[in-house]
């Protein structure tokens, strides 16, 4: 596990940018699973804005974490937040973008989206294997669209899984902890205060923390990366950059 922390959100978006500009520089097909919420959206600002021009957008394949299950114009949708703050402003194939449509029945969007994902993207360990998948954290120490009373969806053998939200009872599609966990590399992105009680809690790993989904993220490459600002980091005892 690699912890960076940067003193405010903006800045963990500058460097979360140059970080995935980086990795996407193979040359070759790079598979991303992207997450919604507050700070992707300034990372996707910042991608549109400074690296438009400089990453070959043709060889990055997208996918989704999770979705809620709304229509893909919808303000809630993470597809549409994506397309909002950086797709419509690069040059990119639309064979390129694989979204979940959550206008779609949910079990059968769940089923479907697997399986996609079986198609497309390359095997590992006889799993589909992502080369990044972006996460964030909730201050209920939930990930992707897996909340802590669901866990048990975690470990579910499919793909893809239909989860509810807690409070609003939301249906979301959401990908699994086999498909997460079989990623060659895994980010956190996570900024807030209201975030610093888990991000201790997870990463000290104290008693308790395995009720909680982010706790369970443990890629088999090992390759696992936080980007915290400050706030969300100061209950840590570590350096900051």
């Amino acid at each position: 596990m690699e912890i960076k922390v940067y003193q405010d959100k903006e800045k963990v978006a500058e460097e979360f940018s140059k970080y995935f500009k980086d990795k996407s520089s193979t040359q070759k097909p790079f598979h991303v699973a992207l997450s919604g919420g507050s700070t992707p959206k300034i990372v996707f600002d910042v991608l549109a804005e400074r690296f438009a021009d400089t990453i070959d957008w043709n060889l990055i394949h997208f996918y989704w974490g999770d979705e809620r299950c709304v229509a893909p114009d919808d303000d809630e949708s993470n597809y549409k937040m994506t397309v909002d703050h950086l797709l419509s402003k690069i040059s990119i194939s639309q064979e390129n973008i694989h979204r979940i449509k959550g206008e779609e029945n949910p079990k059968e969007e769940a089923k479907r989206y697997g399986e996609l994902l079986e198609d497309i993207l390359p095997q590992e360990l006889n799993l589909p294997q992502f080369d990044l998948v972006i996460l964030g954290m909730g201050d209920d120490g939930h990930t992707a669209s897996i909340f802590p009373h669901e866990l048990k969806l975690w470990v579910s053998p499919d793909n893809c899984e239909v989860a509810i939200h807690p409070e609003s009872g939301q249906l979301r599609v959401s990908l699994t902890g086999r498909i997460i966990n079989n990623a060659k590399t895994v980010t956190f992105l996570v900024t807030g205060e209201n975030k610093a009680e888990k991000v201790k809690l997870i990463i000290d790993r104290e008693e308790g923390y395995l009720d909680y989904p982010a706790s369970h993220v443990s890629p088999k490459t090992k390759d696992l990366v936080w980007f915290l600002d400050a706030a969300a980091a100061k209950q840590l005892t570590l350096d900051q950059s």
